[in-house]
């Protein structure tokens, strides 16, 4: 008999082929019959009407801190996630010695915005080594999957110590060996990979550039020949693409012989950048290597409002003024002091953030209730200000005292330079991409993007106003079979005898994302944007319910891969 028979769904299977109404038998984990006839089962699902899809698999998050504290990695789980893997952009906290914990908080807090004081409460650090970080995940308990990888910072600091963050210091032959070493020890322990970040966006805390930014091809040599030795692992990198850095990671790929997975979107200062990137990975695919390309469905957003990291006045000395009151306290006193609110807005300091955020308000937008994240460029706040006779931070300001002072503002930071998401149409439907930058765990306060299977599937697959949509089956395998493709793997993505039975219920009708908001539920009391959804009426791991009606259910059947 089957433990579970999920009956007449409509199953989206992560083939890409057509859908068809079917049924789903499960047993032991594992999916044994996709079709009709399939026997008893103790437990019946009712699928009638309803999607039937493999989980998705998120292969770009920054969970490193938070599965220690956090067993649903939420609020991935709300849109269904059942294999995540985190270590990306070269930042995470293992290697580490006792007494360079901070620098790793303070590389993470300034790379994805993640508190230090949060990190520091949360996180316990009872490890050095990179395996002994896997055993902790192995024993940590988990709802979905979990994946971990190599990052390169921290593997960089702890060979060379603080001059590995120095740099003008150059890694001698021994720490190049040493670093290769340990590597290799992590991928036999069970890391699914080595990440690298060589842009210059990615900043400490302290403002210093994140270290793994000046390592030369000698030094990343030797580290795909400790990938070859282990004879596993991908390489991710996050990487400005400047002249001759594809080349370099191109080298890694063909000295290691492991794929390699490239974060690819459309910056404002290079908007065509991206493509020459995306020719060079056919280029590449062409020749026989394994390489992809990473990418979103909707803009990188940062979002702004009176309580996240970023807004509009933060620099501003009135502002500063309130960094002592309470949120409400602070409310109050900006709806009842007029004046406080015309000196915000009329006498805004000569600084560089302010310059910053004016640069900004042509493509920032009112996030109101069922926010479109392709919104028509005439619907910039520049543009309703001029409607108005107001100045721009005068709307900006209104905006964010919404909601009871719960308003939030969305600036369009990367992926809509031309001020649609046709690019990003471009970018999913390319045959050699996949999948990625939700950024799970990360930008606590600025950036939430982890909603973003069901964006995918929601606005690409139904509700696009501006454009054409894409096909429910392609986007399904995009984020699915693809993307566990992508990453080695091979048991999960599809729903097929054999295969893992990580699947989602899904009343694609019902299905929406839930608006933005902010949450007080991290470590010593910190903050963080979440956004939920409705219409995941059961979603599975290894056939156990995790999410039931939208709600968690406590179950933990997740692991660590290896």
């Amino acid at each position: 008999m089957n433990d579970l028979l999920i009956k007449n769904g409509t199953v989206v299977d992560g083939s890409g082929e057509d859908r068809f109404i079917g049924d789903v038998s499960i047993k032991d984990g594992v999916i044994t019959g996709v079709g009709s006839n399939l026997g008893q089962a103790s437990r019946i699902i009712d699928a009638d009407g309803l999607l039937v899809t493999p989980g998705f698999v998120d292969v770009h998050t920054h969970y490193d801190g938070q599965v220690t504290w956090d067993p649903y990695l939420t609020p991935s789980t709300f849109h269904g996630v059942t294999t995540a893997i985190f270590g990306n952009c070269g930042v995470g906290f293992a290697p580490v010695r006792k007494n360079d914990i901070s620098y790793l908080i303070n590389l993470m807090e300034g790379v994805e915005d993640i508190p230090g004081a949060v990190l520091s409460e949360g996180v316990k650090f009872n490890w050095e080594s990179f395996p002994e970080y896997l055993d902790v995940l192995n024993s940590s308990p988990k709802a979905i999957d979990i994946g971990a990888q190599v990052p390169h910072g921290p593997l960089r600091f702890y060979v060379m110590g603080e001059k590995g963050a120095d740099h003008t210091a150059i890694p001698t032959d021994a720490e190049i060996t040493s670093m290769g070493v340990l590597l290799e020890e992590a991928l036999n322990a069970g890391a699914l990979g080595f990440t690298t970040s060589r842009t210059t966006k990615h900043l400490s805390r302290d403002g210093k550039n994140t270290p793994s930014l000046s390592a030369g091809s000698i030094e990343m040599r030797g580290l795909a020949e400790a990938m070859k030795r282990a004879g596993k692992g991908i390489i991710e990198v996050n990487s400005d693409f400047g002249p001759g850095e594809f080349e370099i990671m191109r080298m890694v790929s063909e000295v290691s012989g492991r794929p390699l997975s490239i974060l690819l979107l459309q910056t404002n200062n290079s908007p065509d950048l991206w493509r020459q990137t995306r020719d060079q990975i056919h280029l590449a695919r062409s020749q026989g290597l394994n390489v992809n390309g990473q990418v979103g469905c909707r803009p990188i957003v940062i979002i702004m409002g009176l309580e996240t990291t970023i807004n509009p006045f933060s620099t501003h000395p009135r502002w500063i003024e309130m960094s002592a009151l309470s949120s409400d306290e602070r409310l109050a006193k900006i709806k009842y002091d007029a004046n406080l609110r015309h000196d915000l807005v009329h006498k805004m300091p000569d600084d560089e953030h302010t310059r910053r955020v004016k640069e900004w308000l042509p493509k920032t937008f009112l996030m109101h209730k069922g926010f479109d994240y392709e919104p028509s460029p005439v619907d910039n706040i520049c543009d309703i200000a001029a409607k108005k006779g107001v100045e721009p931070l005068e709307v900006a300001l209104e905006g964010m005292l919404n909601n009871n002072g719960k308003g939030l503002l969305a600036h369009t930071f990367e992926n809509y330079f031309d001020g649609d998401l046709e690019v990003i149409r471009d970018m999913l439907l390319d045959e050699g991409t996949i999948m990625g930058l939700g950024d799970g765990g990360a930008h606590v306060c600025t950036v939430c993007d982890e909603g973003a299977p069901t964006y995918l599937l929601t606005h690409w697959g139904r509700d696009r106003k501006r454009g054409p949509t894409i096909p429910l089956e392609f986007l399904i395998k995009k984020h699915t079979w693809d993307s566990a493709k992508g990453y080695g793997l091979s048991d999960r993505g599809l729903i097929k005898a054999g295969y893992k039975a990580d699947i989602n219920v899904i009343d694609y009708e019902e299905l929406a994302l839930l608006d933005a908001e902010i949450a007080y539920d991290l470590p010593a009391g910190g903050k963080r944007l979440i956004q939920k959804a409705k219409g995941y009426k059961h979603t599975l791991v290894s056939g156990i319910e995790i999410i039931q009606q939208d709600e968690q259910t406590g179950n933990l059947p997740g692991r660590l891969l290896k």
